[in-house]
């Protein structure tokens, strides 16, 4: 599904050059459930740009779904990120105006889904997720469980070939955070694709395979877990 060749990623202003990523290369097949790991400041977010087709590379080669897309233009980022990546962030990123239902009901509009379609698909979502008893309320009416839960929701209900979760138990407690994890579990067992940024050892354990970037270079991979029950 994803495949990196000599990734690498530079920042320049006028005085400084930063090279967040440094010659990345991967591969990651469909259905695996990846974390990547490693010290703040080490490259994790820039490559989950990168791999969420959010930002392009500055050298190297990137193919998603075999198609070589590094150097694509944002409208056709764009395209192939609406049909075929679904995003999780640790600050959930809910829409505080939007009720439960509109934000999760949200990436179908885009997608032009007709009004039954989106919601048989929303309900059937956040039925999955045990929060369609609250799709009336508003993401600030929520505890941060709750909102992860309808970022989940909103995550998948477009059905993505991949996942991509940001630190997705950060601000969450324990109870909460292991909560998440199995949903995400689940969801990979269905056959979702799930790459993970995260600092959690705890977390990671739920992957089947963990790769640690350092200053912006892979020093370990293919590191086989089994799975957390």
């Amino acid at each position: 599904m994803i495949k990196t060749v000599k990734l690498s990623k530079v920042f320049r202003t006028d005085e400084v050059e930063t090279t967040a990523l440094n010659e990345v290369s991967f591969e990651i097949n469909k259905g695996e459930f990846v974390a990547i790991m490693g010290p703040s400041g080490c490259g994790k977010s820039t490559l989950l740009n990168i791999l969420g087709l959010l930002d392009n590379p500055t050298t190297g080669e990137y193919f998603f779904l075999e198609n070589e897309v590094s150097k694509h233009s944002e409208k056709q980022r764009a395209n192939l990120r609406k049909k075929n990546i679904g995003f999780v962030f640790q600050n959930f990123n809910l829409i505080d105006e939007l009720n439960v239902y509109e934000n999760v009901e949200l990436p179908l509009i885009y997608l032009g889904y007709s009004s039954s379609e989106r919601k048989k698909r929303v309900e059937e979502v956040l039925e999955q997720m045990n929060i369609l008893h609250r799709k009336k309320h508003f993401p600030l009416q929520l505890s941060g469980g709750q909102q992860q839960r309808v970022a989940v929701a909103r995550a998948v209900v477009a059905n993505p070939e991949l996942i991509l979760a940001d630190e997705p138990t950060g601000n969450l407690d324990s109870a909460h955070g292991e909560e998440v994890m199995n949903l995400l579990e689940g969801l990979n067992k269905k056959g979702t694709t799930i790459i993970m940024v995260t600092h959690s050892q705890r977390d990671a354990e739920y992957a089947q395979r963990i790769i640690r970037l350092f200053d912006g270079q892979i020093i370990n991979e293919n590191i086989k877990k089994t799975a957390a029950k």
